[in-house]
């Protein structure tokens, strides 16, 4: 496949789970350290600041989130028309920075602090069947040969 095509494929023609998988916004260093990870997709509700761009060093509350746009509206975050007209502004999830998560998600926090990165999985360690039932058969094969 074409590298322009498999690009316009990530860009213009990405399925909806591909579109919302984009809208991650990496998270601040205090969040960073208590939930072990780096980034997440960023939902209404979050309080985020803005580090790039036109806005930069506001903070607020995301209002709406556009997967067709692959942005999100911020809460106190508009333009004025020539006429007077106020209209949301859309800023792409990577000028963000989350400072604060929405909590109403409960399986989106268990989510977040069950994945710590610098851990491993604790495996417990069951007793084998398989060195007692050895044992077992090697008795058997003794009794036979002293049978014999």
């Amino acid at each position: 496949m074409k590298p322009t095509k498999s690009r316009n494929n990530l860009i213009y023609r990405a399925t909806f789970h591909t579109r919302s998988k984009q809208l991650g916004s990496p998270l601040s260093e205090e969040l960073r350290k208590r939930y072990g990870k780096r980034s997440i997709r960023v939902i209404e509700g979050d309080t985020i600041k803005i580090v790039r761009g036109e806005f930069k060093g506001v903070d607020g509350k995301i209002a709406k989130v556009s997967t067709q746009k692959n942005s999100v509206s911020i809460e106190g975050v508009k333009k004025e028309k020539t006429k007077g007209d106020k209209f949301d502004i859309y800023i792409h999830t990577s000028n963000l920075v989350v400072t604060g998560l929405n909590t109403d998600d409960k399986w989106r926090i268990s989510k977040l602090e069950g994945k710590k990165s610098g851990e491993k999985p604790v495996v417990e360690k069951t007793p084998k069947k398989e060195s007692v039932s050895k044992e077992t058969k090697g008795t058997n094969n003794q009794k036979k040969e002293v049978e014999k």
